[in-house]
């Protein structure tokens, strides 16, 4: 069964340690919590390829805006604890807040251009605070491999370029977005949907398979998609944003390819709801 362990950053290190003084490969799925299949897919891909699989519950306040949902961003400790176990985990980390940001601290982590597109416009704090916790966190648990989902792709992005800039000895693994039986992107803020707005939601859904439809039947030209999937994009969400883009440093495209992501990102009544996919169905 799973170690669930309370913040006690030092002693949670020590045993981090001891394990890799073994020889023992340590896997990591950082989490914001209130888990569900798409977090318990990454769990027990880390389960499969490391000898210990670690994950911590932690819901980061520096990545939240004056006016975002901090406070009613929704958690269940307990749940989190017997999915973890239940996919895998070894150890289930729930840090203080200062376990992460020290009473005094004033260290963080500013990411350049890929954060400044897309959810970073809307969100200019977003990815800053996202990047000063996972550093954070690398640098206690010390993983092997780390794994992310692809339905948070730029988030994934920006990641692995902070890795690689910053030399640190971490593979950042990222993994198949999860969806509902009806297509829709899982995740933990859909639990705040009604049942109308959920069916409304699907709508990010609905542009992704017709992009990839469009794509199929030969349409390459970015622009002249954008326009026809506005028209499809319900009224009831707030755009943020729906573009092209290439998923290496997530550059606008003119000229569509089958690697090209449609990025989608709205508001429906105070949630937000984000989805991303290629153009060429991975199914």
């Amino acid at each position: 069964m799973a170690k669930r362990i309370d913040g006690n950053r030092l002693g949670f290190q020590a045993e981090l340690a001891e394990a890799r003084h073994k020889g023992l490969t340590v896997g990591f799925v950082p989490t914001m919590g209130f888990l569900h299949e798409g977090h318990c897919a990454l769990i027990r891909e880390s389960a499969r390829n490391n000898d210990r699989t670690v994950v911590s519950i932690f819901v980061n306040p520096t990545q939240f805006g004056p006016n975002e949902d901090l406070a009613t961003y929704p958690r269940d400790p307990e749940g989190d604890y017997q999915k973890s176990a239940a996919a895998g985990a070894d150890w289930v980390w729930y840090p203080e807040e200062t376990d992460l940001y020290p009473v005094g601290w004033q260290t963080r982590v500013q990411p350049g251009e890929l954060a400044q597109r897309l959810c970073g416009l809307s969100r200019p704090a977003f990815f800053g605070g996202i990047c000063s916790v996972v550093l954070r966190l690398f640098n206690i648990v010390q993983p092997h491999r780390s794994y992310f989902g692809e339905k948070d792709f730029q988030q994934l992005t920006i990641i692995k370029k902070m890795v690689a800039d910053l030399f640190l000895p971490v593979e950042v693994v990222g993994c198949p977005t999860v969806r509902e039986a009806d297509g829709l992107a899982m995740s933990s803020r859909n639990a705040r949907l009604k049942p109308e707005e959920r069916h409304i939601a699907l709508g990010l859904w609905r542009c992704l398979s017709a992009a990839r439809q469009a794509f199929a039947s030969g349409q390459r030209d970015a622009s002249l998609l954008v326009s026809e999937l506005r028209g499809l994009w319900p009224q009831e969400i707030d755009l943020d944003y729906l573009e092209f883009r290439d998923p290496t440093h997530l550059d606008l495209v003119s000229v569509l390819e089958a690697d090209t992501r449609l990025f989608l990102a709205g508001w429906l009544n105070g949630v937000r709801l984000i989805d991303n996919g290629a153009l060429r169905d991975p199914r």
